[in-house]
């Protein structure tokens, strides 16, 4: 039972915090005007968007694609530092580790030169 403390600790401080928003949503005051229903950028007056959303540039996704690429490697990276603990594994990973730093290396490579880290 002490192995499932804390998960039971987090799990009751997570209901008792959920339990407090929902309880001061329903119960707090609701004073609506027209600035608090008006949506924030940085203090900038919102441009009005055409029907449909308009359209992002290609820049938006290539960074998005950037990040994921990254996030990912970090990801794996963590399970190999730790698999590298066990004796037997670590040549082994060592050799997964780099065709992967590879694979994301390539991937850099492809992004920089297609002009995804260039801001204009």
């Amino acid at each position: 039972m002490n192995m499932y403390l804390p998960l039971i600790l987090m799990l009751v401080m997570g209901a008792i915090m959920a339990t407090v928003a929902l309880v001061s949503a329903i119960i707090g005051p609701s004073r609506y005007n027209r600035v608090k229903s008006d949506s924030y950028e940085c203090g900038i007056e919102p441009t009005p968007q055409p029907i449909g959303g308009g359209r992002f540039p290609v820049k938006y996704y290539i960074t998005a694609m950037l990040f994921i690429i990254f996030d990912i490697e970090v990801v794996f990276l963590y399970p190999w530092a730790v698999s590298l603990e066990m004796p037997g594994l670590r040549s082994f990973a060592l050799v997964q580790m780099l065709i992967f730093i590879g694979l994301v290396f390539l991937a850099y490579v492809y992004e920089w030169r297609r002009g995804g880290l260039e801001w204009d």
